[in-house]
Order: structure tokens, then sequence, then C-alpha cells
């Protein structure tokens, strides 16, 4: 494999750490930075001053003063975060951001933007192989495209009308350094709501799903529980305990004692790393039925996908049927740092090859195709559920028809 060289974008509202974890664009880009690296890449970070992650040069573009002169003093645990394409922060970070590239850059190089059209100028002034390395919001612009998830990839097609696929697109899901979320067997009597406390996030239904269930429930985000532009009025509800947006070690452990995490969310999500993280924690989540959370979250073996509220409840008094080393397995096996950062080397390597021959280049190194493999857990129930009945029909003809196989399709 031939070793790339990447410059990675950071973003221009927030330094890119790891103690920024109610970010999910900055959580990626720290560890996309270190998977990278892993497999002996070259990695050129642009970033705010306070930014700390793996690479082999760290180019400070914006700075602290710049951010505040912007946003002002406001507490990000509490409020959401603040950002506009044509502000102040983000016209310092590109302008900065594009003399230090074009300063770095070859000819193969290739540019990476986490957060889309926000990042569009820079790309298009430095003139290089542009990929979205993850996307999960609706401003694209590139012609290389990695999505967070077949459902968002197919979201954002109909939104732009394209009824093809895109050869060099690609869907590679989320990933997470699995020892950040510690393995908890044993679980505490309390569901959890951890996100933006927005009605479009489901936080009413949580709200109604745990009351009825007799459950307290801990409202862990930012936002505020009394919120009449969002509709909510849950202050005084006394099954809740509301806390601000909390750091890594806490949301580990907020993750792991819970019985389950609700995500009853009512967008389509594009992906929705809480289910993953807790998962990997051990803990069953209870979801709604679209978006990514088909594609993250086996029912019944490692939580419940949801469509009315008696679903949901039913999920709630059910939960003690899901396995927690089943929801591990499956997220340890399919969303570590290891697993997807095999699917970003081959992506990355495939798409350098346009350099030479393209997409008819031949590939005599190649040993397997095991990129898109999806590992799933043994599935273990407390009672084993009762086989599907088909019945013979008969047909038009009067005679029986013949036995249909299980996986008949047509």
């Amino acid at each position: 494999m031939k070793q790339l060289r990447f410059h990675l974008l950071g973003l221009a509202h927030l330094p890119t750490n790891k103690a920024n974890s109610a970010c999910a664009y900055t959580q990626k880009i720290v560890k996309l930075a270190r998977m990278l690296k892993s497999y002996g890449h070259q990695v050129y970070f642009y970033g705010v001053e306070g930014s700390d992650l793996e690479c082999d040069e760290l180019i400070q573009v914006s700075s602290r003063e710049i951010l505040e002169k912007t946003y002002g003093q406001y507490d990000k645990s509490k409020e959401f975060f603040k950002h506009h394409p044509q502000d102040l922060a983000h016209q310092t970070f590109n302008a900065n951001a594009t003399k230090e590239i074009l300063a770095r850059k070859r000819e193969q190089d290739f540019l990476l933007c986490p957060m889309g059209n926000y990042q569009q100028p820079i790309a298009q002034a430095v003139n290089l192989m542009t990929v979205e390395s993850g996307i999960g919001y609706t401003g694209v612009f590139s012609q290389f495209r990695v999505f967070e998830s077949y459902a968002w990839m197919h979201y954002i097609y109909g939104l732009l009308k394209q009824d093809d696929g895109g050869w060099y697109d690609a869907v590679i899901p989320n990933y997470f350094e699995v020892t950040d979320f510690p393995f908890e067997e044993k679980k505490e009597d309390y569901l959890l709501y951890f996100g933006r406390i927005i009605w479009r996030k489901g936080v009413q239904v949580a709200s109604d799903v745990a009351k009825a269930t007799g459950n307290l429930l801990y409202v862990v985000g930012q936002g505020s529980l009394d919120n009449p532009q969002e509709g909510l009025a849950l202050g005084r509800e006394k099954h809740l305990r509301y806390r601000p947006a909390v750091g890594p070690e806490e949301r580990a452990q907020l993750l792991g004692k819970a019985k389950a995490v609700l995500m009853p969310t009512f967008y389509l999500e594009p992906f929705g790393g809480v289910n993953v993280e807790a998962q990997l924690c051990g803990t069953p989540v209870i979801t709604s039925d679209w978006g990514a959370f088909p594609e993250t979250v086996l029912h019944g073996v490692t939580g419940y996908r949801c469509r009315v509220f008696e679903e949901f409840c039913w999920a709630v008094k059910n939960i003690h049927r899901i396995r927690p080393a089943a929801c591990r397995a499956w997220a340890e096996k399919n969303y570590s740092l290891e697993r997807v950062g095999r699917m970003y080397e081959e992506y990355f390597q495939r798409v350098h090859r346009i350099f030479g021959q393209g997409w008819y280049e031949a590939n005599d190194e190649r040993r397997e195709l095991d990129w898109l493999y999806r590992y799933y857990p043994r599935q273990e129930t407390e009672e084993k559920r009762p086989e599907p009945v088909i019945k013979n029909r008969r047909s038009k003809a009067g005679k029986e028809s013949e036995a249909v196989s299980k996986d008949n399709s047509e």
C-alpha cells in the first residue's frame, strides 16, 4: 500500500481535541487522524488554538481570541455550539488554512473536509483531491464522498435528484476508541437520554416512555428542559434528572450504568453515535426505526427499534432480554478504530489509483475483499422464538402450492 499525504481540516468554531466530547464532528476528526497515522500516512492538520491530535504537523490557523471575538463567552455544556459559514471565525480560518495548505501541498495530496460546504472555499482555492470524510449533513459539494450510513447516502442522493450511484462514494460508519467506553455488565435502575435537548431528538417521547413505565430518566446534553421554542416544558417532571453535557469519563460512566438508552429520534438520523457508544458499554438501545438505526441496532439482539408508543414501553419493560455481551461484541467488532480504519484505508487507496489507470486499474496486491464484512454476535436469548409457520396455499387451479423456502425471494 502506498503512503499517502493528507491535509486534514479542523473546525473553525472549536478547538479539535478529545475534551470537546459533545461535538461529534470534533471527535471524528481526532480519531480519523489517529487511524491515518496508524497506517503510516502523513497528516497535516489545520485547526484552532488549543487543538490536540496525532499528526505530523499541527498548523494553527485561528486563535481563541478570534473565537471569543466572534461568539463571545458562553457555556458550551448547556448552549448549542455557535457557528456560521460567513462569520469572522470561519473567514479567518479559511484564509489562513488556504495559505498554509498552498505552502505545503504536493500534486497527489488529499484534502479532507469534515464539515461540508463550510469548507468548500478552501477546497476551491487549493485544488487538491477533495474528500468529504464523514457526511452526516446535507451541505455536500465534493466529487468524493464518504457517508456515515447507507440511509444518509440514499437520502442525499434523493435531495440531489441523483438516480445513479457514485463509484467513488462510500459508506463508512462512525468509529470509536473502544477503551473510552468500558464494558459494564451490571446496570443501575435508570434510563438515559443523551444528546441535544430538542423536540426532534425525541426527548419528549423519552420522557413519556419513562413516566409510563415508572422509570427514572437522566437527560444529559446541551439545551434546556423548559424551552418554548422547542415545545418543551419538562422542568417540573419528577421522574427526570437533568445534567448539562459532560466530559468523556462521565459520559462513559452514565452510558455504562444505564439499563437502556432511549433514542426516539424523529428525523432521519445520519448515524446517531450515542447508540454505538452505549452498545460498546454493553448497554442496549431503544430507537426509532428509520435513518441509520436499522444499520446499527440489531433488533432483539442489541436493542429494539420501535414505531409507536406501546412498542417503546414494551421494549423498556423487556430490556432484560438483551445481553450486554452481545451489545459489546457487535459494537466492538464493527465500529472500533481498528475495524473502520481498514475501511478508510481501502477507500483512500482506491481513490488514489485514479492517479494511475483509474477505475479499470488492476490490483495484484489484493488478497481479500473484507472491507464491507459485518461481524454479528451469537444470538442467545432467554427463550427460543417460535419459527414462522408457512401454510400450504391452494393455487387457482386447485392444486397445493409447493413449500415456500425460508429464503424465498424474487
